[in-house]
């Protein structure tokens, strides 16, 4: 990894505004960092998360293209971000070109493949396995976002979501549900920690294949992620889980609007892959 700087970079996912999408750290060496540094860096930089590369493991993928990832809010280490992984994997692309790229992650080996297109890089991740379950608790759930039953999709049931990281999904029955977010931020985090969450995905599907997503944060110190494409990909499994698409087919997420920073992730789902893949650019961000 001599060729890659070990300084602090600064990307937005899933927007070619520097205004929208969602901004991440990224270290593209961070073989002189131990955990306490890494961090220390993303609480600096206040992101909801930052990605941190290392050598791979020995034997994964390609000589000079294959790298351990980690990631980190400003308040712990997360198993899996779909944001830093596609503004980390853009940064490479930069750098050593486009192409395929393999990461390391603590949920499992993550394929990212990096195509220009109209001098735009986009990166596509492939999610690891997903599974969906029950959700647990909620009631409360519902209780702490102040959101009642009969405010929810009854043709989108609640779950919960893993593609890399566990998320509760949850599907408002119209936009201005969703576009009303106040909940309460410290029972909230009690409850995620609970329940091993990383984020709330609350949804409003405008038609088929487009959806307007939301995403509680406040496990990671955040009130809300601006674009999450670890819950995309999860929201994507769901869906199919659920029988509400059927491969291949590709959804449109639009996310970060009610912040003022709007993003667009792209899911797809192929025929005889359980994985899911999430696309979108990324592009560097002064601050």
């Amino acid at each position: 990894m001599s060729n890659l700087s070990s300084d602090v970079l600064r990307y937005t996912a899933f927007s070619t505004d520097p205004a929208g999408g969602n901004r991440a750290g990224v270290v593209l060496d961070a073989s002189a960092l131990d955990d306490a540094a890494m961090l220390a860096i993303a609480a600096d930089l206040g992101y909801s998360e930052s990605a941190f590369l290392t050598p791979p493991p020995e034997g994964l993928g390609e000589p000079g293209r294959a790298f351990t990832i980690r990631f980190f809010s400003p308040k712990a280490e997360v198993s899996f971000c779909g944001h830093a992984t596609v503004a980390t994997a853009v940064a490479l692309a930069e750098r050593i070109g486009p192409g395929a790229l393999t990461f390391a992650t603590q949920a499992g080996t993550v394929p990212v493949d990096v195509v220009e297109a109209d001098d735009v890089l986009q990166a596509t991740l492939t999610s690891v396995e997903p599974r969906i379950e029950e959700a647990a608790d909620l009631a409360e759930a519902l209780d702490i976002l102040r959101w009642s039953k009969d405010e929810l999709d009854a043709d989108l049931p609640p779950r919960f979501a893993y593609a890399g990281a566990r998320h509760l999904v949850l599907a408002a029955a119209t936009r201005e549900r969703l576009a009303d977010l106040d909940y309460d931020f410290d029972r909230l985090a009690a409850y995620m920690t609970r329940h091993d969450l990383t984020t709330v995905q609350l949804v409003w599907r405008a038609s088929e294949h487009v959806f307007h997503v939301r995403d509680p944060f406040p496990v990671g110190g955040v009130v809300e992620d601006a674009a999450t494409g670890a819950a995309a990909a999860a929201f994507g499994a769901y869906l199919r889980e659920l029988g509400k698409v059927t491969s291949p087919t590709t959804l449109t997420l639009h996310q970060g609007e009610d912040m003022g920073r709007p993003g667009v992730l792209t899911v797809e789902l192929r025929d005889g892959d359980p994985r899911v893949h999430v696309s979108g650019a990324a592009i560097p961000i002064s601050g």
